[in-house]
């Protein structure tokens, strides 16, 4: 089974996270089920950024992004080359190690 570490997050996991998953869970429902609770403003439908994770190990062995992730990606704060939409992320065999940004921008709430 596929492992997931989390880097410690100031707010939502002090301490970091290491858990089991599935193969081929969502990792962000996967988050939310080990107690991490990332933001997730659309319900998982890719519509906005606020699940923005950096995936620090393992980015390489998840399926490519497609367009419409890469086009929200754009206005996520604090992207990176590994940046990713937790709620498109398919877990496949590799661990993964993921840290959640400091912040996030939502744009349904802050009205942009």
């Amino acid at each position: 089974m596929p492992r997931i570490k989390v880097l410690p997050h100031a707010t939502i996991c002090p301490n970091g996270a290491e858990f089991e998953v599935e193969q081929n869970a969502n990792l962000c429902q996967s988050l939310l089920d080990n107690g991490i609770k990332i933001e997730h403003a659309c319900d998982m439908s890719k519509a906005c950024t606020t699940c923005h994770v950096i995936v620090r190990k393992g980015f390489d062995g998840l399926d490519e992004m497609d367009d419409i992730e890469a086009d929200l990606l754009d206005r996520a704060w604090g992207l990176e080359p590994d940046s990713r939409l937790s709620c498109q992320v398919k877990i496949e065999d590799e661990d993964l190690e993921v840290e959640i940004p400091k912040y996030t921008i939502n744009h349904a709430s802050e009205n942009h």
